[in-house]
């Protein structure tokens, strides 16, 4: 009950916000360009190791991923390079945060940690294949997907690993759970990638047969 109050509390903020922007004139490829903008910050703070603070502009970071596309059809402003643009720069949003996470564990600090940069690297390459499978899938007519590691599910868990760790130096067991985090991005983002090259496969076998009857 608690969860769905605020849940339509949410909702109704957003959809004020969404009405606001549009009465605006505000171009939905604005607000877009806006998002990956912000993003970027988010991959610069992961890089000088300021997580939590990460963390908080990820979340703004994706508000603004939910306003265009509802800005886009409250205003008829849906277009196809709209949803190329979105779901390009959504690449890049990804890409910046998992670069970010490679230089600060990569660097000289106290939590330098190639093991890191090797599973951040693994959840960018991961990333990058689980969306194009899907969109070559797609181009080539077959829907894709599955999987249970998809892009609001990554955001989710580097909003997690971001915002539990703002003391470097606490034992506490909630605390700096980002390595574990990317343990979860590694291998949860290469088996989606697999998940989906399996399905794919089998739908291609599927239309495959079906036209040859």
């Amino acid at each position: 009950m608690l969860g769905e109050s605020i849940g339509r509390g949410a909702m109704r903020i957003i959809n004020a916000m969404v009405r606001g922007l549009a009465s605006a004139g505000v171009h939905p490829n604005i607000l877009t360009t806006i998002g990956v903008m912000i993003n970027v910050g988010c991959g610069v703070l992961f890089g000088f190791g300021e997580f939590f603070w990460a963390g908080i502009v990820l979340i703004v970071a994706n508000l603004f991923d939910m306003l265009d596309g509802n800005v886009a059809r409250l205003t008829g402003n849906v277009t196809k390079f709209g949803g190329f643009l979105d779901s390009s720069l959504d690449r890049v949003s990804d890409m910046v945060c998992f670069l970010g996470i490679m230089v600060f564990y990569a660097g000289n600090s106290p939590q330098h940690s190639l093991l890191n940069v090797f599973l951040a690297g693994v959840g960018w390459l991961g990333s990058v294949m689980v969306s194009y499978t899907t969109a070559r899938a797609e181009g080539l007519g077959v829907k894709a997907n599955v999987g249970f590691l998809q892009r609001p599910e990554r955001i989710v868990l580097f909003i997690i690993g971001a915002l539990s760790t703002w003391d470097w130096n606490s034992d506490f067991y909630l605390f700096n759970r980002m390595p574990q985090v990317l343990w979860v991005l590694a291998i949860g983002s290469m088996w989606t990638f697999i998940h989906r090259m399996i399905f794919i496969w089998k739908e291609f076998k599927r239309i495959e047969a079906a036209e040859g009857e």
